[in-house]
């Protein structure tokens, strides 16, 4: 027995193994295609024209002890090593690191936030409650976040900062990748002719590129791990090539001691040429942007294994041809296919076009998924969302984005026409990224690992001043194409900042302007108006009371249908919410009035279901909640938002298969249910309903008459339909506003609510012909 349970205890660790490794190879196509690309650009960037009157090699050995100790620390030790470990369940990124923060300082910027949602399973803090009593530092930290919003907002636009970024490398990453590319066209023909082909081939490739996007990686995402791996073992064998041809020692330039002759003798040029020499961590965001689509242990394999010795090879056998090479004769001059033998350019620049494309996809796959995470948690306008996979998480397709970004790509890459200033730009929005990430990392390290505020400190002195002294390289090259990402990253973030500031406004005035449950009481049992067949959904963005636009719509036509469901659908700052924590359900009023909330909350990353789907799952979670409160209430886990409205947790169909299940049918093709174990409730017959529902309720618990009748009136109003009544609010600011506000509200937040998404079709896909639009002006 003791050899069988080994066995079996061996086998499931080759397993895990072997997933581990399948993972870290599907990575390289994923992660590393951004960063692989960068040997293409990175000398080029670096050196100008002064290594041609260089008569040693202390330039080219400086560079390369630079490259090689910058790849070390940032990529490797940083990432790899430390910033790997600060991930949200599993999720990584800018935005992953913010909402970590917000659930363990309440820092949240989100206004529906309930008590019930810090119940989540992946909400949970991992005991770190009871650590926190031992660090006074962190504790007292987190109290002060708490009580300024100065400082939360602060949080929030840092975390907005260094989003915005993000998207400004979507746009500036395809663009210098692939011209980079296509420039080694410049060693195949003259001078006279390759300016007028390198520009159009670039831009043919990025407009393929963008316009491909709608089909989703998922049909071709199988090559771009081969393709990847080929490219790495193309310069790591070139660059080994280069370093036993033409300087054996040009390992010594590894040694930190050159860095220091590097700038004694080249001084403020040595400084500034640190922006190009910047490039080379391109793409090391990425390893923490798509930890979700992988696992921590297969990114650190990947990297440390096989891209971080490829990368170094290929650095070492660049500056070994340029140390015997110091003129040029080409006016290429030191781009990375000078140091490529000649008889194979031709092969180097295919697969380098390739690679270039596969790290662009990887970047603008990364845009969206984050674009999407803003827009999830109020950020960002309301943009459509594509899921191009029904397997692949996270394989997203936004519209507008793709469209936008290649047109910017398009702009900058026949504005600038030259690696140089698109590598400046590129650069800037690299190392902010990075700035902005050792930032909230060292508030990570005191408030969720609740380590000493000593270590915190010394991470963001040791990686801030690395980066610090990159990000003033990149900054003072500010008229040679830095401001690019300044100028992106200051709209975008004028979009996101108006956007969050018109949304708070709105949730204020609902809270402000909503009705009580005594006024739904007062108007008695039939609640004064004329109730009709059917379900009726009131979208509200409220988690307690009744929403102003649903008094406004009684009052202009008193009718509405038998059972109404006020419904909210947010979104809460974990990455996913599990499907049997799904719902929370809940009674507005007395039994009898058919009135329900039903808040639906979703995660970051979480796909939202179509409507037939959706409207399955919401009529079983009603049910569900209907069987569980009659009978055992006392079982029932329950949250108390105030003393009128107790919600219950319910989850999808599919979590409780010893609850309530329902099937539907349709009304012409019912045959005769055979025997059961459960009992069946069926709808009493009527007008010939579209379908026909029926619930199957189990044997125990028993339920009472009451909610047996409740569960009738279910049945009908779903047989009858489902009718969506949503709010189209007009937001104006109020009289005695301040000039600024009136330009924000009016004119800003009003052009961007035009132009986004509705809610309705945001958050769920609404069939028109089942839609009531109610109109109300809103004034904030």
């Amino acid at each position: 027995m003791d050899l069988e349970a080994g066995f079996h205890q061996n086998h499931v660790k080759k397993e895990s193994w072997k997933t581990v490794l399948v993972l870290a190879y599907q990575s390289l196509g994923v992660v590393y295609g951004d960063l692989s690309t960068s040997p293409l650009y990175v000398y080029k960037n670096t050196f100008e024209e002064d290594i041609q009157h260089s008569e040693t090699n202390e330039e080219i050995y400086g560079v390369l002890s630079f490259v090689f100790w910058t790849l070390t620390l940032v990529p490797l030790l940083k990432y790899v090593f430390i910033v790997l470990r600060a991930d949200d369940n599993g999720e990584g990124g800018t935005f992953a690191l913010y909402t970590l923060l917000c659930r363990h300082a309440r820092v949240n910027s989100l206004p529906s936030c309930q008590l019930a949602d810090e119940e989540l399973i992946e909400y949970k803090k991992d005991g770190s409650v009871g650590l926190a009593q031992k660090s006074n530092f962190g504790s007292r930290l987190k109290s002060t976040l708490e009580k300024h919003r100065v400082l939360q907002r602060f949080l929030l636009v840092l975390a907005l900062i260094g989003t915005c970024m993000v998207i400004g490398d979507g746009i500036l990453t395809p663009a210098i990748s692939v011209f980079s590319a296509v420039s080694g066209l410049e060693l195949s023909m003259s001078k006279e002719h390759h300016k007028y082909v390198e520009v159009p081939v670039a831009c043919i490739i990025l407009i393929c590129l963008f316009a491909l996007q709608h089909y989703g990686t998922h049909r071709v995402g199988f090559l771009f791990a081969p393709v990847v791996v080929i490219w790495l073992l193309c310069i790591s064998a070139i660059g080994l090539y280069n370093i036993i041809h033409w300087d054996p020692h040009v390992y010594r330039a590894l040694s930190p001691y050159y860095m220091y002759i590097f700038l004694r003798k080249t001084q403020r040029g040595g400084w500034m040429s640190l922006g190009g020499i910047l490039l080379c961590i391109t793409g090391s965001e990425a390893m923490f942007a798509d930890l979700g689509h992988f696992s921590q242990l297969s990114i650190k394999i990947a990297f440390t294994s096989f891209v971080y010795p490829s990368l170094v090879l290929a650095y070492m056998g660049q500056a070994a041809y340029l140390s015997q090479h110091h003129i040029i004769e080409s006016d290429y001059r030191i781009g990375f296919y000078v140091s490529v033998p000649e008889k194979l350019r031709w092969p180097v620049l295919v697969i380098a076009i390739l690679a270039a494309v596969v790290g662009s996809q990887a970047i603008i796959t990364g845009t969206f998924s984050i674009i999407k995470q803003c827009s999830s948690l109020g950020c960002f306008p309301r943009v459509k969302i594509v899921h191009t996979s029904s397997k692949i998480h996270g394989q997203i397709y936004i519209p507008e984005i793709n469209w936008l970004l290649m047109i910017l790509c398009l702009a900058v890459t026949l504005g600038f026409r030259d690696t140089r200033r698109m590598g400046n730009a590129a650069g800037l929005a690299v190392i902010t990224v990075m700035l902005v990430t050792t930032c909230l990392m060292s508030l990570v390290i005191v408030l969720c690992w609740q380590k000493s505020v000593f270590l915190a400190i010394g991470f963001i002195l040791f990686f801030g001043t690395i980066e610090a002294l990159y990000f003033t390289a990149s900054l003072i090259k500010f008229l040679e194409g830095a401001w690019v990402p300044i100028a992106l990253s200051f709209i975008f973030l004028i979009v996101m900042c108006i956007w969050h500031y018109g949304t708070l406004k709105k949730y204020e005035f609902d809270v402000q302007n909503k009705v009580s449950i005594n006024w739904l009481l007062t108007l008695g049992p039939g609640l004064g108006i004329v109730r009709v067949r059917g379900i009726g959904l009131v979208q509200t963005e409220l988690v307690s009371g009744i929403p102003a636009i649903f008094s406004h719509f009684v009052t202009n036509l008193p009718a509405f249908h038998q059972v109404l469901v006020f419904l909210c659908i947010k979104s809460v700052p974990v990455p996913h919410v599990r499907p049997e924590e799904r719902f929370l359900v809940g009674h507005i009023g007395p039994r009898e009035f058919r009135l329900y909330r039903c808040i639906v909350r979703y995660g970051y990353r979480d796909v939202h279901k179509d409507d037939i789907e959706f409207e399955k799952d919401l009529v079983c979670s009603i049910a569900e909640f209907i069987r569980s409160t009659s009978g055992s209430p006392t079982k029932v886990k329950e949250y108390l938002e105030n003393e009128d409205d107790k919600m219950m947790v319910v989850g999808t169909c599919s979590t409780h298969s010893d609850g309530i299940q329902m099937s539907e049918e349709d009304a012409d093709n019912i045959e005769t249910a055979g025997p059961s174990e459960l009992k069946e409730i069926h709808s009493p017959p009527t007008i010939k309903p579209r379908k026909r529902v029926r619930f199957i309720v189990p044997e125990n618990p028993k339920i009472d008459s009451g909610a047996r009748e409740e569960l009738h009136e279910l049945m009908e109003a779903r047989e009858a339909g489902v009718a969506y009544i949503l709010g189209n609010s007009y937001v104006r600011a109020k009289q005695g506003s301040s000039l600024i506000r009136k330009l924000v509200i009016n004119y800003g937040y009003e052009f961007l609510r035009k132009n986004s998404r509705p809610p309705s079709t945001y958050a769920l896909s609404v069939p028109h012909a089942s839609t009531l639009e109610v109109g109300m002006i809103y004034h904030v």
